[in-house]
């Protein structure tokens, strides 16, 4: 079984990647919670569908 950071298994389902998803996942839903809490309206009324 080849190591998960090896270049061949950097991408699909191994838990590299499943790793920085959860990661950026976790990122963007706090900027978008400080982004509602700053500006005062929800994520859809910035962008105007709210």
């Amino acid at each position: 079984m080849p190591d998960s950071t090896s270049a061949s298994a950097r991408f699909g389902f191994v838990n590299f990647a499943e790793t920085w998803n959860g990661r950026l996942a976790m990122l963007g839903f706090t900027i978008g919670l400080a982004t509602e809490l700053l500006t005062g309206q929800g994520i859809l009324g910035q962008i105007g569908l709210g």
